[in-house]
């Protein structure tokens, strides 16, 4: 009797063992499963700058990229650059994360500036799911950047395991403000090219967890500051640009316009925008040749940004983890009209050696525009400084930006098409079906889903609370349904607020206005380039769009934008 007893437990505990067994092997296999993910970002950058979008510019890593993945056609970011970076981050529209304009204190609860307790990252996120977290470039999310001041929103503290970039928004591109490795700041080495070294730094990390960490899954953020001003490239890559844009914006438009369609990119129903009041006639464009140096400069830029993503890529291949990863890449907001260093007149560059005064090698750069270069060389803008060098600051200006944004109305800050409308490729061998492979996705996708995208692939769980504090829910879906040609399971409208300016998506219908001006209707699925104005002709569906979206602003922190930034009354 003993001894069945005895034989019995053995057997229950081989049982017990056997499913515990089970188990780990069930979860390791699922593990495995799981893809690592890096989400790479351009910055200013126009929908059709790039060759899977309809762009002359060299972007063979993006078009191999491409090719065996899906090409979003209606993708969306929030028109500005932190805002988008707090939406992309946290999932929650940029006014529910605190950052419902810039890196300024505007004293209400969606305009703090900084990411709220109330969010959390993606690396927080999948982190508890038993992911490595990696960030290399660009922050920009919090107020405060000085090397001694203030660190809970600085990377490390918000879920990246390493973290190699800048804490500020914009710089040089030989010697960017707050260059920080992990909570430190450190001046640039030699022969520093910001998107060369964030490049390198990304396919480093994809190296180094292969050594050290190669049971577990990757999360990466790479976040550049390409094609941004300053129009910072290195020679080698201006040469190849030389003569590519000599019949100026116009024609590049029209045969953007046509590669476009060709490519299905964009409907044939779609028209091409009017060129820009604001721009001139090629034909009638002043200083042609800088302005061509200028476009040149822009496309080396975006060019050198591929090379760099074809690296982490190699890194990728050669460490045996391109299969399983999913790699994103999308840009912030549409291409940048403003007028960065473009007024003024022609500044020389001084010829005597002798005046000038070079930085100390240990120096940090504090200035989001230098007036120095390391080597002493005073900063010049103006119309006529030859972009390109370390002692230029200059943006490529709105006729160019027209162009990136081919064939949308408007620019960064706006959110009308030309603002809003980013790429977005997905490429991932082992979870992206063989029909889908080079295919076109059209329906429409926001940053918001970024996070649920991850969240779903990781098999993690996103949190109601972090930290002792409430987390706002996450208010995007999945994408993942589209890597095998399916709907998204999306059953609320878009919306975008960015000073002033307003949008809401629902389906096919898009209602949107610039600040305090009118609203404007449009039925995206005939009229993406929104040049038809239905709101008069469809004024209950435009009443109806405007009560979701102003039940929207209301719910999510949006504040009326002269509310935010009060004008001053002028003196009678």
């Amino acid at each position: 009797m003993k001894l069945n007893r005895q034989i019995a437990l053995k057997h229950r505990f081989s049982l017990a063992c056997a499913t515990v067994l089970l188990a780990l092997m069930s979860f390791t296999s699922w593990a495995a499963k799981r893809p690592n993910i890096i989400i790479m970002m351009a910055d200013d950058m126009g929908y059709s700058d790039i060759g899977p979008y309809g762009g002359e510019i060299q972007t063979p890593t993006l078009d191999a990229l491409a090719k065996k993945g899906v090409r979003f056609t209606q993708f969306y970011n929030t028109a500005r650059c932190c805002p988008t970076r707090a939406t992309l981050l946290t999932g929650l529209y940029a006014h529910q994360a605190g950052i419902g304009h810039m890196m300024d204190d505007r004293g209400w609860e969606g305009y703090r500036g900084e990411l709220g307790g109330n969010a959390v990252t993606i690396a927080q996120v999948l982190k508890t799911a038993g992911y490595r977290t990696y960030l290399s470039g660009k922050w920009h999310v919090t107020k405060h950047v000085d090397p001694e001041g203030p660190k809970y929103n600085w990377p490390l503290q918000r879920g990246f395991d390493r973290f190699h970039g800048t804490i500020h928004g914009a710089g040089s591109f030989y010697d960017p403000n707050s260059l920080t490795d992990g909570n430190q700041q450190i001046p640039p080495g030699d022969d520093f090219y910001y998107t060369d070294v964030i490049s390198n730094k990304a396919a480093s990390f994809v190296k180094d967890h292969k050594k050290s960490n190669a049971d577990e899954p990757f999360f990466m953020y790479v976040a550049y500051t390409a094609p941004h001003w300053p129009m910072h490239a290195l020679e080698r890559d201006i040469k190849k640009y030389k003569g590519r844009y000599d019949k100026g914006w116009d024609q590049l438009r029209e045969k953007r316009y046509k590669r476009m369609k060709k490519l299905g990119v964009i409907d044939e129903s779609v028209k091409l925008s009017p060129r820009d009041s604001k721009s001139p006639a090629w034909d009638k464009a002043k200083n042609k040749e800088w302005e061509l140096r200028l476009m040149e400069v822009y496309a080396a830029m975006v060019d050198s940004m591929d090379q760099g993503i074809g690296r982490i890529v190699d890194s990728l291949k050669e460490t045996d983890q391109l299969d399983n990863t999913l790699i994103l890449f999308l840009a912030d907001n549409g291409g940048c009209a403003e007028n960065m260093g473009r007024r003024g007149n022609f500044n020389a560059r001084p010829t005597d050696p002798s005046a000038l005064k070079p930085m100390d090698p240990k120096a940090l750069q504090t200035n989001m525009i230098p007036q120095w270069t390391r080597d002493g060389y005073p900063v010049r803008q103006g119309t006529g400084v030859i972009a390109g060098p370390a002692d230029t600051y200059l943006g490529y200006g709105l006729s160019w930006a027209n162009a990136s944004n081919t064939p949308f109305r408007q620019y960064k800050h706006w959110v009308h098409e030309g603002g809003i409308s980013s790429p977005l490729i997905a490429h991932w061998p082992s979870g992206i079906s063989k029909k889908q492979q080079n295919a076109l996705y059209h329906q429409p996708a926001h940053l918001i889903d970024l996070m649920a995208t991850c969240v779903d692939l990781a098999g993690a769980k996103y949190p109601n609370s972090f930290r002792g504090e409430s987390i706002t829910p996450m208010q995007g879906v999945s994408l993942a349904p589209s890597f095998s040609g399916k709907n998204l399971e999306r059953s609320k409208p878009i919306f975008w607020e960015h000073e002033g300016n307003r949008a809401i998506r629902d389906g096919k219908w898009k209602l949107v206005s610039k600040y305090n001006q009118p609203w404007e209707l449009y039925d995206i699925s005939k009229d993406r380039a929104e040049l038809n104005n239905l709101s008069k002709n469809q004024s209950k569906k435009a009443k109806e769009l405007e009560k979701k979206y102003e039940a929207w602003a209301a719910a999510s922190k949006v504040v009326a934008w002269e509310k935010v930034i009060p004008r001053k009354k002028k003196k009678k």
